[in-house]
């Protein structure tokens, strides 16, 4: 079920007034709850439904099991177990046809047929975001960070609709105890969760889906007829695209969960204003960076083993990272080429701390690094996009033999204003927009009520007909 849709609209109309209603009743209310988020995720493939329910029954047996161990040794084995069974479904249903298929192309290149089936199988929507919250779940109670908690609850935090199929990646303690404080309706952030879904629909129908099949969609089908200029802008609107897409779902999510009561955690801070590949990685999809930060990057000795394991521990983060976005050599290839970059930058760091050197911050350099950086992250966008590592590279190579290339027309006026307003924004400060919601906040009822529906007709005129399904679906 999308969120710019008919359905999910009668969808949240029907949970939001049982919701409200079944509020001051706490096992009823998540009974509810429950049902719903499994409706919602029954509406794109029922038959996966036991998947979650698989997954959310694995977690919460394996914590219990953690939660019971006194013994240091039994409680790591226990989490150790329960974390490999939490993440077996991932394993199969996105990376065994990725495994078999380039382990049988190895045998076989070597003389050695291995006669391992190949399976064409679909990926669950949302499996990798609920696996990723399972897994957090195991480990903090094995960590000792987060209590045990009731299977309903278990079942809940895994399972509730607003982040279920896309994220943001929500943590046990940043969830859980929501699930138990009575919520008072008269207290809704109505004004804040309005500029959220206005504003993540505006960008999801209008901005992404305007760019997309305008530029993108032509520029990554064929690279071949594409000129330098056209590859170029075209990986700028992929850019934004991306972005616009992922935090676009982002904010409704956010902003839907607001509509509820609950708080999620940001996923998007103005990542195209970064100032280095790290900087970026602080911005961008928040809740997998601090994820691979907390459950891989940290356990695996992060800075605190030398300088050399410290860009090993890195680059296996980031390898980690790419692979969980698709199993595939172009998500490979990205997760490498930004890990190596982290590892250029703490270099850098770790060369300039030793002298002593302290880098003059003028507005010259800043907006140099922004200006680099943006371009860097874009070269690594041409493989996240690309079908292929063939495809990625033969765009990459327009951008130095294009240029002799007649455009086909794919760069226009408009194309190129609504690029350089939404990497405008990336720079706006936080407070004019803070400013925004306390004025809607402050309007009556009813005319709150007029201006969300003309931005509603304004985003479905502009937008164009159906929308496609938000791009982090796939992974």
């Amino acid at each position: 079920m999308l969120f710019p849709t008919v359905d999910f609209a009668i969808f949240f109309c029907l949970v939001f007034l049982g919701h409200w209603l079944l509020n001051p009743r706490p096992l009823p209310w998540k009974l509810f709850m429950i049902a719903a988020s499994y409706v919602f995720y029954a509406w794109w493939n029922v038959h996966f439904v036991w998947l979650l329910a698989g997954v959310s029954a694995i977690a919460q047996a394996s914590a219990v099991v953690v939660a019971r161990q006194d013994d240091e040794r039994r409680r790591r084995w226990a989490m150790g177990l329960g974390v490999a069974a939490t993440l077996a479904p991932l394993a199969y249903f996105k990376y065994y046809g990725f495994i078999s298929l380039n382990l049988t192309q190895a045998m076989a290149s070597a003389g050695i047929h291995t006669g391992l089936p190949l399976v064409n199988l679909i990926l669950p929507v949302g499996l990798s975001f609920f696996s990723f919250m399972a897994v957090s779940y195991v480990v903090d109670v094995y960590r000792r960070q987060f209590e045990v908690a009731g299977w309903l609850d278990a079942i809940l935090y895994l399972s509730f609709f607003p982040h279920l199929v896309a994220g943001p990646i929500v943590r046990p303690d940043e969830l859980i105890p929501q699930l138990d404080v009575r919520r008072d309706p008269r207290h809704l952030d109505v004004a804040g969760a309005g500029y959220l879904i206005f504003g993540g629909l505006f960008k999801k129908v209008v901005i992404s889906s305007y760019l997309a099949s305008t530029i993108v969609d032509p520029v990554f089908a064929d690279p071949s007829r594409v000129s330098a200029i056209e590859a170029i802008v075209g990986v700028w609107a992929y850019a934004i695209v991306i972005y616009s897409d992922f935090s676009g779902y982002t904010d409704i999510a956010i902003g839907v969960a607001k509509l509820l009561g609950f708080q999620f955690p940001v996923n998007f801070d103005r990542p195209y204003s970064a100032r280095s590949l790290q900087d970026f990685w602080r911005r961008w999809h928040i809740t997998l960076s601090r994820w691979l930060r907390d459950y891989l990057y940290i356990p695996l000795g992060g800075s605190k083993k030398g300088e050399l394991r410290t860009y090993v521990n890195i680059m296996i983060t980031m390898v980690l990272g790419g692979l969980w976005h698709g199993a595939a050599w172009t998500m490979i290839i990205w997760g490498t080429y930004h890990g190596a970059g982290q590892c250029v930058g703490a270099w850098r760091r770790a060369r300039a701390k030793a002298a002593g050197v302290e880098p003059v911050e003028t507005p010259g350099r800043v907006w140099l690094q922004r200006a680099i950086t943006f371009n860097l992250v874009c070269i690594g966008w041409m493989f996240f996009r690309s079908d292929s590592v063939a495809s990625a590279l033969s765009l990459l190579g327009r951008l130095v033999t294009g240029w002799g290339t007649a455009g086909t027309g794919l760069v226009t006026p408009m194309v190129l204003l609504v690029i350089a307003l939404m990497l405008a924004l990336q720079f706006a400060p936080h407070r004019p927009a803070e400013l925004l919601q306390d004025r809607i906040s402050a309007l009556r009822p009813w005319v709150m009520g007029v201006g969300f529906a003309t931005a509603l007709f304004v985003i479905a005129t502009l937008g164009p007909q159906g929308v496609a399904p938000f791009i982090y679906f796939q992974f």
